[in-house]
């Protein structure tokens, strides 16, 4: 940013847009209510603090660089996994392993019923989305692989066999990005809803407990 522009935010009280405020929060490990009380109208969107129409909007005000950064833990549920797998790079992940994180991967069976159902659905060649996820599986088992027994992190992988509905990612067990699924749309083009746990239950601890869920029933990936 312009430092004129930041200067206006400190020294005039001017509220940054809606993205600045959010990749704010982030990087200070704040809530927006606190840095901006006046812009975060919490009793109409409970504890939602960003909404972007597609999940490319979403990456560019939040890379996946920042947005995983000094993470404890981060934990991921929905298809391949492209966040983590193609858009964040392998040093970067083994730096994550190295200083303690620990990730949790869920993917969609890429050999079963629904993902082909998937495929059908957004008018994929078949198994265009099942080579997808083996691949994205394949790199986190070799990244797991490399993990050294000094090191505090850990990587877990495991896949499930459901009706695709959402892309969970829940880092820190604080942060909650969620995408719905929508019927003949890409990841990529789904809305992205941003929430942080707060002092009374609300989106975050939904969409939390549902990636627990579906995390227990999950199945182990062992790989070589």
């Amino acid at each position: 940013m312009d430092a004129k522009t930041v200067e206006r935010w400190i020294t005039q009280q001017r509220v940054p847009y809606p993205k600045h405020r959010f990749r704010l929060a982030a990087l200070l490990r704040e809530s927006e209510e606190h840095l901006w009380p006046e812009s975060s109208p919490r009793h109409q969107f409970a504890d939602v603090e960003a909404v972007f129409a597609t999940r490319a909007e979403f990456i560019q005000a939040m890379p996946p660089r920042e947005l995983f950064q000094n993470a404890q833990t981060i934990d991921m549920a929905g298809l391949s996994l492209n966040t983590l797998c193609q858009q964040y790079s392998d040093r970067d992940l083994a730096e994550l392993v190295a200083s303690g994180t620990t990730i949790r991967c869920l993917f969609l069976e890429p050999h079963g019923l629904h993902i082909t159902a998937r495929e059908q659905e957004e008018g994929h060649d078949p198994g265009v989305l099942s080579s997808l996820t083996e691949i994205n599986i394949r790199g986190l088992i070799r990244a797991r692989n490399k993990v050294r027994e000094r090191e505090s992190g850990e990587i877990l992988l495991r896949t499930y066999d459901q009706p695709i509905r959402f892309n969970i990612t829940v880092i820190d067990r604080r942060t909650c990005i969620t995408q719905p699924y929508l019927p003949s749309a890409r990841g990529v083009e789904s809305p992205t809803f941003v929430a942080r746990r707060g002092d009374q239950p609300g989106i975050f601890d939904t969409f939390a407990q549902v990636f627990e869920s579906m995390w227990v029933s999950g199945k182990d990936v062992v790989g070589e």
